[in-house]
């Protein structure tokens, strides 16, 4: 399993960065995780729009998912047309990506793409790749995704507060992608529904990952600051997440 990240930031792309978005390759087969804000030129960097296989929202905010609008744009616009993309996603996700081509656009996006609403506790396969879902809390419905290929296992927060369902998402991962929004604690209108780099590091030993990866961080705040928070409760291998980073898996 081949996994690239296109964007690190949480909230709004910074100078030189992306939002979420992450894609996966396996025996020919593209799937994206997430495609926020800024995501879709760095995707594009790396395949064609007819190439992705399939895209894997994790919930509406748009720093999640407001580039899926453009990979769209980019399969039905010219002519002859790709073939329908394959959208995974909250039901929420359609009408707020599709809200963005006026009124009639969440219709027009079920319609025209490959439409498969979906929630938690569910198992997907899309080529080689075997999906989980799990809810976790956010301000609003969120999905974790836990993906494995290849004998390989990586699992995916999405944005998420405290739950014992991190830890059931990322039990005995090879690696876990991990929103750390805060260093030190959230503020306590965010403590329910974000993480710190510092409960990051404590889900990771808790599920005993082989590696930790920490993204989704606050704009313009100092990286490595986070990392030293992670490890002072995961002893393990701790990446920060960059745009272009590639990894082969495990």
């Amino acid at each position: 399993m081949r996994f690239t990240v296109l964007g690190t930031s949480g909230a709004w792309p910074a100078a030189s960065r992306a939002c979420s978005g992450y894609l996966l390759e396996s025996g020919g087969t593209r799937l994206v995780l997430d495609l926020g804000f800024a995501t879709l030129p760095r995707l594009l960097e790396r395949c064609r729009a007819e190439d992705v296989s399939a895209v894997m929202v994790s919930h509406a905010h748009a720093d999640h998912c407001v580039d899926l609008f453009g990979l769209f744009r980019a399969r039905v616009l010219p002519e002859p047309r790709s073939a329908p993309l394959a959208i995974y996603a909250l039901p929420e996700v359609f009408d707020r990506v599709g809200a963005l081509d006026g009124p009639e656009g969440p219709a027009r996006l079920r319609r025209e793409c490959d439409a498969h609403p979906i929630g938690p506790d569910e198992t997907l396969t899309v080529g080689p790749f075997r999906v989980r879902t799990f809810a976790l809390p956010h301000f609003i419905a969120d999905l974790g995704f836990r993906v494995e290929a290849d004998g390989v296992v990586l699992a995916y927060t999405g944005d998420t507060g405290p739950s014992p369902a991190v830890v059931e998402l990322a039990k005995r991962a090879d690696l876990f992608v991990c929103e750390a929004m805060y260093q030190g604690a959230p503020p306590a209108s965010a403590e329910r529904f974000l993480l710190s780099a510092t409960k990051a590091g404590a889900y990771a030993r808790e599920a005993g990952v082989s590696r930790l990866m920490l993204t989704h961080f606050w704009p313009g705040d100092p990286r490595p600051a986070s990392r030293a928070e992670a490890m002072r409760e995961f002893p393990g291998e701790i990446l920060l997440a960059e745009e272009g980073l590639s990894l082969t898996l495990p």
